[in-house]
């Protein structure tokens, strides 16, 4: 397993729980559910005020990817 920021984001208390919910549900998924659960990950961090490209990078998707993603 390879240390990932969204690893350590889905056990931190300061995350929020939906976040924390679709990150745990991302890593155990196949890989095309995984992409659309980290998608809506992403969308929850938004909601905080970050930027589309740092909510993208924390959940480990490509933060050149924020003109085209959902999670705006």
């Amino acid at each position: 397993m390879a240390f990932t920021m969204a690893s350590l984001l889905m056990h931190d208390e300061q995350t929020p729980a939906g976040a924390r919910e679709l990150l745990r549900a991302a890593s155990e998924s196949t890989p095309a559910r995984r992409a659309e659960l980290l998608e809506s990950a992403a969308k929850v961090l938004r909601e905080l005020g970050l930027e589309c490209s740092d909510a993208r990078q924390l959940v480990d998707l490509d933060a050149a990817d924020c003109a085209t993603c959902p999670c705006i």
